[in-house]
């Protein structure tokens, strides 16, 4: 049975040169889907090094220091033409970035980010962390419903133009948190982050992780 969708592992990439990649694949599936050819769905792995990222709705001011300390602390910034506000990427984190044309699945984009945090609430049960959704907060929590409590660990922001998505999920898995002080993560400043490592206290096997999320990326898609 033929794969719905091209994988590539891209490793650790400047965020910059992946962004480019991704537009390259999504406007050639754009311009592929209008005219009426099905096109090249894609997916791609990644880690980036130290950046933020701030949606097109974001607010400026839940960047907590300024361009000279992000100089000093060697983190990259870019405003970017996803949904959500201010989040972080860095090594140790599992990045995925899904260039699908929902039409090859009959879905709508709701659907979409649902089959999203799905499979990523499925990866980490197999890793014994029972996480879920938290309504109106997007991404996926632990301990969504215990006020004082509740914090993310995967980030999830999407483009979607013409039922074409890019830009995708960030999942902390051995990710150095102490970077999301400089932020407050998704414009939140009453929830917390966490990773896989700081709920199970120890390292995850990075490449055993990756084989987890894309298995059930196949089975969401």
């Amino acid at each position: 049975m033929p794969e719905n969708f091209l994988f590539k592992d891209l490793a650790l990439i400047p965020y910059k040169k992946a962004w480019d990649y991704q537009s390259i694949l999504f406007n050639t599936l754009l311009e592929e889907k209008a005219c009426g050819e099905k096109g090249q769905n894609r997916l791609l792995f990644c880690e980036h090094p130290h950046v933020f990222t701030i949606g097109k709705s974001g607010n400026l001011s839940n960047l907590l220091i300024n361009e000279q300390v992000l100089s000093e602390k060697g983190i990259e910034y870019y405003h970017i033409d996803r949904g959500g506000d201010i989040t972080y990427h860095g090594p140790g984190q599992l990045v995925a970035y899904p260039i699908f044309n929902l039409d090859s699945f009959d879905i709508g984009t709701r659907e979409y980010v649902f089959r999203l945090e799905e499979l990523i609430i499925k990866s980490m049960s197999e890793f014994g962390i029972k996480c879920s959704r938290l309504e109106g907060a997007a991404g996926i929590w632990i301990d969504a419903d215990v006020p004082g409590k509740s914090r993310k660990i995967c980030a999830i922001g999407v483009r979607s133009s013409r039922r074409v998505t890019m830009h995708g999920l960030a999942l902390n898995v051995n990710t150095d948190l102490s970077y999301f002080d400089y932020i407050n993560p998704c414009g939140f400043t009453d929830k917390g982050v966490t990773s896989m490592q700081q709920e199970l206290g120890t390292k995850v096997d990075f490449e055993e992780l990756k084989n987890v999320v894309l298995k059930y990326f196949k089975e969401a898609f």
